[in-house]
């Protein structure tokens, strides 16, 4: 064998007992490596257990700034100050100056809550309304209706109407004509409106009802609604005329007249009553006076209590009332709550 072959075969018989000592100490080491193996493990979960921790633990806690009154930009950097973050909401108010400031804030100033949470903070968008608008033209009830509808809820409502002047005026009943303030006038406090309106273009007019076939209880409730004078006269029924009533009357050009005209009315008497009752015309010559005055013709009968014929508006001069009532019957005529005059029906 060459020396060759001898070295190599040295180096072989070296690294098989080096591998079998390798082999029996690690074997007679075993318990302890399992041990080191163990205790890395166990090392390894507690750092892992330690870093999540770490990461899940809770925010700091903060205490809530008191925001009510401030304006909303300063309320922001103290809110960011504190890591809270808002949730907004936006009401009208009655003052103008309340724009842009907090009114209300939940969590309560003074709270304990933790950074993050969420401050809900209610803030001024001012007055629904800042100048006055432009009425005429509009409707009185519109303008009421939208008035109190801008201001439901609201415990100072910035515009108020005052009552309205009326007047006559071409333009339909209930249409405003003019307003004090103008519009545009500016609102920093609350404003009462003065409106004027028109009555309609028929106010001063009445409209000339047809009386003809009337019966005299007809008449007295007709006389007593209306805003005409009616000049009563009599005749006895001839021919197919029924007695008793509106036989004709004065007739106009147009429909409508001026308020308290004289109607000129003629009346169909009985020439003798069938039913017990005495038909007749209550006259009576007045003072002429300046604007309508309030009149009342009662009955006393017999037996009975004191009733109302009429209550009507008469502005003076002749004044005439046609009735039928039973015999004896007392009238008792009153001017403005003053008795006049009392008539007995015969």
């Amino acid at each position: 064998m060459s020396l060759k072959d001898k070295i190599k075969n040295f180096n072989i018989r070296n690294c098989r007992i080096g591998f079998t000592d390798s082999m029996e100490k690690i074997q007679a080491n075993g318990k302890g490596l399992v041990v080191v193996i163990f205790a890395a493990v166990i090392v390894m979960f507690l750092s892992c257990l330690a870093v999540f921790f770490a990461f899940v633990k809770g925010p700091e806690q903060v205490m809530v700034p008191d925001l009510e009154g401030k304006v909303w930009s300063e309320a922001m950097l103290e809110m960011q100050a504190k890591e809270l973050y808002p949730k907004i909401q936006l009401r009208y108010t009655d003052s103008p100056d309340d724009e842009g400031k907090i009114l209300s804030q939940n969590p309560i100033a003074g709270a304990i809550v933790k950074a993050g949470t969420r401050v809900t903070l209610t803030i001024s968008r001012g007055v629904i309304i800042d100048h006055v608008e432009n009425y005429v033209g509009m409707k009185l009830d519109d303008v009421r209706l939208k008035l109190q509808t801008m201001f439901t809820g609201s415990s100072r409502p910035l515009i108020v109407l005052d009552n309205p002047v009326y007047k006559p005026n071409e333009a339909d009943a209930g249409t405003i004509l003019e307003q004090d303030p103008p519009e545009g006038t500016v609102i920093s406090n609350p404003v009462t409106v003065q409106l004027v309106v028109s009555r309609g273009p028929d106010y001063e007019q009445t409209r000339v009802p047809n009386l003809v076939g009337k019966s005299i209880n007809d008449l007295l409730s007709q006389i007593g609604q209306s805003r005409l004078i009616f000049d009563f006269a009599s005749h006895i029924a001839a021919g197919d005329e029924k007695a008793g009533t509106v036989t004709g009357q004065e007739s106009f050009k147009t429909e409508y007249v001026k308020n308290y005209t004289r109607v000129q009315v003629e009346i169909a008497f009985p020439a003798k009553s069938d039913d017990g009752l005495v038909y007749g015309i209550f006259t009576e010559q007045l003072t002429d006076y300046p604007y309508p005055v309030t009149m009342s013709l009662d009955a006393i009968p017999d037996e009975g209590n004191r009733y109302n014929l009429v209550t009507l508006n008469h502005t003076g001069g002749t004044l005439t009332i046609p009735y039928a009532l039973p015999k004896g019957t007392e009238l008792v005529f009153t001017v403005v709550g003053k008795e006049m005059r009392h008539f007995k029906v015969n």
